[in-house]
């Protein structure tokens, strides 16, 4: 459909780079959080959930960002990085959790080049592996949360309470807009917004574990809603570059950004009943442009975060992982 003019070549260097920064801060949170959840297995009797557990942990999972924004932020308002490992554990199992849920509701067989546990053993192996996920990581949480001050714990818990609220209320929002064809975009990224909730906790969390000021928190806590709709919208422009996950999308899921801006205006009865092949013939020309125009939107949120964080003391890695996020998008020719 369209070519994937990314320019990796051109920034070959500064992509090995930021893989190697988010394998540093990230990397044995990530391995920590495998261990805690194949510790399980053992008394796990079916075969099968135990083998799609093994396969989510140990081949699909590669998850670094999340606990890397903990540590970044905790180490940016001059808190010890190191003291946020327990909890980029718990969060990341219960994010693995989420992820998996995402999955069954969109009926996503493979992301990101691999094949989901949704996609390989099924809904309901996948949602069984998802409750087991949601209830060691909250075990994790509960764990964890008794090392340090209640006052604090309790500032952490309601964070991953309204995380969890409004991701779920994101979700439900999305699926009325399943059939639709004219979405105002404003509708569309006020769901954007608030599935960013997810990166807002884990930014906001990685302050209070570094005992920031009441500043600080709100800072970083923007910074991480900004950081979230950076990445979902990344994802929605990625995706209109593949028509296999395009015709997806149209089929069971909603429109990306990109068609959201490109088929702005047009009627929901004059679209009902053409087929995705026909979408993405027709509107080809308009895609491209709603392509440019989300990578318009990409670059005035990363200035938008930018902007946020100059003040803080140590903000350089909270620069380098918008670059990181962003970068193979924002240099598209």
């Amino acid at each position: 459909m369209y070519k994937k003019n990314l320019s990796y070549s051109e920034n070959e260097e500064s992509i090995k780079e930021f893989l190697r920064f988010f394998e540093l801060r990230g990397k044995h949170s990530l391995e920590m959080a495998r261990q805690a959840v194949l510790k399980e297995t053992s008394v796990i009797e079916s075969t099968k959930v135990r083998e799609a557990l093994r396969y989510f942990v140990m081949d699909y999972w590669q998850d670094l960002v999340r606990p890397t924004l903990l540590s970044v932020c905790c180490e940016t308002v001059g808190g010890d990085p190191e003291l946020t490992i327990p909890f980029a554990v718990s969060l990341s199992v219960l994010s693995g959790g989420i992820d998996i849920h995402d999955d069954i509701i969109d009926e996503s067989k493979k992301k990101h080049g691999y094949v989901t546990v949704y996609g390989r053993y099924g809904k309901e192996i996948a949602l069984l592996v998802a409750d087991a996920l949601f209830f060691k990581g909250f075990a994790l949480l509960h764990q964890t949360s008794a090392e340090i001050t209640v006052a604090k714990a309790q500032k952490i818990m309601k964070q991953v309470k309204c995380l969890f609220y409004e991701l779920g209320d994101a979700e439900a929002l999305e699926l009325e807009l399943r059939g639709r064809w004219n979405i105002a975009s404003e509708e569309y990224l006020r769901i954007v917004k608030k599935k960013a909730a997810d990166v807002e906790a884990h930014t906001r969390i990685g302050a209070l574990l570094g005992d920031s000021t009441t500043a600080e928190e709100e800072t970083l806590a923007r910074y991480g809603r900004l950081l979230g709709m950076i990445i979902i919208i990344r994802d929605d422009v990625v995706d209109s570059l593949d028509t296999q996950e395009v015709k997806h999308k149209l089929e069971k899921e909603h429109m990306p950004l990109p068609l959201v801006y490109a088929l702005k205006g047009k009627r929901d009865e004059d679209l009902n009943g053409v087929s995705p092949n026909k979408i993405l013939k027709y509107f080809r020309k308009d895609i491209e442009q709603g392509i440019q125009q989300s990578c318009n939107l990409m670059k005035d949120l990363v200035n938008e975060a930018s902007f946020c964080i100059k003040d803080l003391n140590n903000h350089k890695d909270l620069e380098k992982i918008l670059k990181a996020l962003s970068i193979p998008i924002l240099n598209r020719n």
